[in-house]
């Protein structure tokens, strides 16, 4: 295939076995890790756990990313799509809330035919919020739940700490795209089943960005359509040490300024307590479930 499913639109030839563009990955699936996930927000965790599969390769590549082993190392496992479905329906089986696609944006084709059939249970699209609309239109129908980050609003950042600096208006239609198929979200006995969640991370001596993203969340939604995360999980990861200003973990004062800006623009929605920034917390990609 001729890819041009992310916003980088680098027209990269890939094939079953090999990749050559920005986000690295063959045109068939390669997976790190498949297993039940309880560290996302509560209603998309619920009790028994998200049947998260995470996805090899990234098209954005943050210098801070978490899951870099698998984002810019590129760990894991190829699979045919009948395996990924069939690691869908194993998942369910061990009693997932939803399937969680992470970091799947440089495999929306495969994606799609994965869920040709619908499942029981939601799909959630977990992602760095850098998707091209054009590929998301296609998908609609088949994702109930989506959960992107708002990374970056300002394209300076963007450049610098993901050599991406259309992210922002690329990240701002994607998510209009996404509101847009799935309404305003929705409960069930405590669980999402359909909606958008907005994600933050809050990065080391830029509050005054993340009260620009809630700024334009809290602008272009009313209330009752979007939830909004705001995240204070950030250490120090991959190449932070590369720059200063990241290379250190966040201040309390930073995370309760963020936290009363949130509650102020009465954005609805979910915080994290100080436990969160552990390396603990970041999945152990072992091949688990592949």
């Amino acid at each position: 295939m001729i890819c041009n499913l992310c916003p980088r639109q680098c027209g990269a030839l890939r094939t079953q076995t090999q990749g050559n563009g920005r986000c690295r990955m063959p045109e068939a699936p390669v997976v790190a890790r498949a297993a039940l996930h309880l560290w996302e927000e509560p209603p998309i965790s619920g009790t028994r756990g998200s049947g998260t599969v995470f996805f090899s390769g990234c098209s954005l590549g943050c210098v801070f990313c978490q899951n870099e082993q698998i984002s810019h190392r590129d760990f894991g496992k190829p699979v045919t799509i009948d395996r990924l479905r069939a690691i869908f329906g194993e998942l369910i089986a061990q009693g997932a809330h939803n399937i969680n696609l992470v970091n799947p944006t440089h495999y929306a084709h495969v994606v799609a035919q994965a869920l040709e059939q619908p499942l029981p249970v939601p799909v959630v699209w977990n992602s760095g919020g850098y998707d091209r609309v054009e590929t998301l239109r296609a998908l609609e129908g088949k994702v109930d739940i989506y959960l992107p980050d708002y990374k970056y609003r300002t394209a300076d950042y963007a450049a610098r700490y993901a050599d991406a600096a259309d992210y922002p208006q690329a990240a701002e239609a994607a998510i209009v795209e996404m509101v847009r198929q799935t309404g305003p979200y929705r409960y069930e006995d405590g669980l999402l089943k359909r909606g958008v969640i907005i994600r933050h991370l809050l990065l080391p001596g830029k509050l005054a960005e993340a009260k620009r993203v809630m700024d334009w969340v809290a602008e272009t939604f009313q209330p009752g359509q979007v939830l909004f995360s705001l995240m204070s999980q950030y250490i120090p990861w991959g190449r932070a040490a590369e720059y200063p200003e990241l290379n250190r973990r966040l201040r309390p004062s930073e995370i309760r300024a963020a936290e009363g800006y949130m509650a102020d623009l009465g954005l609805e929605g979910f915080t994290q307590g100080a436990e969160a920034a552990q390396a603990d917390y970041i999945p152990p990609f072992d091949l688990t479930g592949v």
